[in-house]
């Protein structure tokens, strides 16, 4: 862990990966609805993430890596990418980006819950007192939907989207222990090394569906794509262990909040009275849980 005077990297590094992952949910949901199926979606932007960081590699010292290190990382690939962003991915082509992303606000709650379970974190008043909050804004905004969301089946969308959360936050919390011992490079290299083997084969059985990839294909596709693979992809994901260098976990995760913020202001969803009020109740809990001062291990 950095000393207070090195966290200010860590705070910019989340803030801004936070701010480009906020921007991708309407993105990747405008570049699913037109341009591409969900697995040629995440072969495409694993493929260039996975080129982009051994290329930068080979031009860097070279890292050895334990087995026992490369399993984290490979399990740290396959739950904070191929499960959560494939699941993403498919979660938006069911609900809207103002729902999908206010189930993200629910990070560092399922965070604090999994560090409980399986790091013995102690559960207070107050942090339970945040998880009230949070599901509160959560049953708010699914007793609300109703059929101006504009989203084709939305309790099924916020199902994977749900499940989507939950591997991200097991992936920050096994990847702390590595962030810390490697440079960020090296484990995006092996991370998405290990997810691209996965997702590549199963993108390329659908190869033939991407509207992008044919005579159809239009420069507005083109740009999407490109924000996804190289800004939503390689960058964002480069800065997330490169802030857990000096933040912890439950900290980390608090930053997705700025998710549902984002996704609201860019406009690409109907704006109704029980968003902000569900998205004030999930941030409510959010601060909670970040402010307990029990003895946090993630």
């Amino acid at each position: 862990m950095g000393s207070a005077s090195e966290k200010w990297k860590g705070h910019v590094a989340v803030l801004c990966a936070n701010l480009i992952f906020g921007l991708n949910i309407p993105i990747s949901k405008a570049l699913l609805s037109q341009w591409m199926t969900p697995f040629g979606y995440m072969a495409s932007r694993t493929l260039v993430a996975t080129i982009i960081f051994w290329i930068i590699q080979s031009f860097l010292p070279k890292e050895k890596v334990s087995p026992k290190d490369l399993a984290i990382i490979a399990m740290g690939g396959i739950m904070g990418f191929v499960v959560s962003q494939s699941l993403t991915a498919v979660s938006l082509q069911y609900t809207s980006p103002v729902y999908f992303s206010l189930i993200v606000a629910l990070s560092p709650l399922v965070v604090m819950l999994l560090a409980a379970i399986f790091l013995k974190e102690p559960i207070t008043g107050k942090k339970m007192a945040g998880v009230v909050l949070g599901i509160a804004g959560a049953l708010l905004m699914i007793a609300q939907i109703d059929n101006s969301a504009s989203g084709k089946n939305n309790l099924w969308g916020i199902f994977l989207a749900v499940i989507s959360v939950t591997a991200f936050s097991v992936y920050l919390i096994i990847i702390r222990s590595v962030a810390q011992k490697y440079t960020t490079v090296t484990q995006m290299k092996w991370m998405f090394l290990f997810a691209a083997i996965i997702l590549v084969p199963l993108g390329c059985t659908e190869y033939s569906e991407q509207a992008l990839f044919s005579t159809s294909w239009g420069w507005t596709g083109v740009w999407e794509l490109a924000f996804v693979a190289i800004l939503a992809t390689s960058i964002a994901y480069f800065l997330t262990p490169f802030g857990m260098k000096y933040l912890r976990a439950t900290t980390v995760s608090v930053y997705m909040n700025l998710q549902p913020i984002v996704s609201i202001c860019v406009g690409q969803d109907i704006f109704s009275w029980d968003k902000p009020l569900a998205a004030v109740l999930v941030i409510a809990g959010t601060y909670v849980v970040s402010t307990s001062r029990a003895k946090e291990t993630a």
